[in-house]
């Protein structure tokens, strides 16, 4: 490994020019060689619309390869922005994680990466991580304002919702938040992460940036309604900061918190999981809201999933099996039950 790779160029070229006015469509160049391409490529697509002063968003989906209301949104939004209704700059990049996006994967086929856990990123290192650190020193920097779309994937599914994360800058923190009720989707959620460390978030948020983030749906797969809720969220944020003309188009958004780590709930069994609460239900402390059969046997009692503290179910495990140290159930806090 290099001694001190952050001196190295990235190995990813554009085919756009971030600096002219208009609209460009290309591409973010990974050279990948191959078995089947010795002097290969990864082409990362991407917009950039450019009008006049004023700040830059950054928006991303598919960080994770199988959250779709992201892409979706995105790939309408490069379609439809015209650079005469821009005051600033927006770079669309659709799908981020481009290779785990094409095989329909939360992480990458290539090296297993996944990309919100490779971060700052290594411009020496794998496919994943070389994705990482171009976003790191080559766009982040000129970035105002970012925009990350996550949904659950295949195996988690969520009350949709934008959300910020609470930050020692108490300025920036209020800035994000403003910036996720002006996003306006049915839920917005204070957050919190079990494991921060190399996530976009973090990174991002290091540097100072307004950040935002989404959990839309999941079931690795989108709908009418999570795909409008990011469509409409996404004008909004633009509205928001800046660089669309106009108010953003709030509807009614309920805030939830999620205050420690007593809001996730682990399997600690796997068998066919039974849930006795919906997204979105109410669940009291110490209540049973989940069920684990044992797969091998009849007659055996199931194991009881109780809430660790009150509040609302806001995520739970999709599929219908479930694994030990499955993550099995988020729950969050409402003003009610705060």
């Amino acid at each position: 490994m290099n001694a001190d790779p952050i001196l190295r160029p990235s190995p990813i070229s554009a085919s756009v020019d971030f600096d002219a006015d208009g609209i460009q469509h290309g591409h973010l160049r990974l050279p990948w060689s191959r078995d089947d391409s010795a002097w290969g490529s990864v082409m990362i697509p991407v917009t950039v619309v450019k009008h006049g002063e004023g700040p830059t968003a950054l928006l991303t989906g598919a960080n994770h390869g199988d959250e779709y209301e992201g892409p979706i949104a995105l790939f309408d939004l490069a379609r439809t922005l015209r650079a005469e209704a821009v005051s600033g700059r927006v770079i669309i990049v659709p799908a981020l994680n481009y290779p785990a996006f094409r095989a329909a994967k939360r992480t990458s086929p290539i090296d297993k990466g996944n990309l919100n856990r490779s971060f700052p990123g290594r411009p020496d290192g794998s496919v994943t991580e070389k994705i990482a650190d171009y976003v790191t020193r080559s766009l982040l920097p000129l970035a105002d304002i970012v925009l990350d779309f996550h949904s659950g994937g295949r195996t988690l599914d969520f009350l949709p919702y934008a959300a910020a994360h609470e930050l020692p800058d108490k300025a920036q923190e209020d800035r994000c938040f403003a910036a996720v009720a002006a996003f306006s989707a049915p839920w917005s959620m204070r957050m919190i992460e079990i494991d921060a460390v190399g996530m976009f978030d973090t990174t991002a948020e290091m540097a100072g940036k307004v950040f935002v983030t989404t959990e839309l749906g999941g079931g690795g797969t989108a709908t009418a309604r999570s795909a409008g809720i990011a469509k409409r969220g996404v004008a909004n944020l633009l509205r928001h900061a800046g660089i669309l003309a106009g108010r953003p188009e709030l509807g009614e958004t309920r805030w939830l918190d999620m205050p420690s780590s007593d809001c996730f709930g682990f399997s600690p069994e796997e068998g066919l999981v039974e849930f006795l609460k919906d997204l979105g239900e109410p669940v009291a402390k110490g209540e049973v809201f989940a069920r684990i059969y044992p797969l091998g046997h009849t007659g055996l009692a199931p194991y009881e999933h109780r809430a660790a503290l009150d509040g609302l179910l806001a995520a739970r495990h999709f599929p219908g099996l479930v694994k030990a140290g499955d993550c099995l159930s988020v729950i969050a806090t409402t003003a009610e039950n705060a």
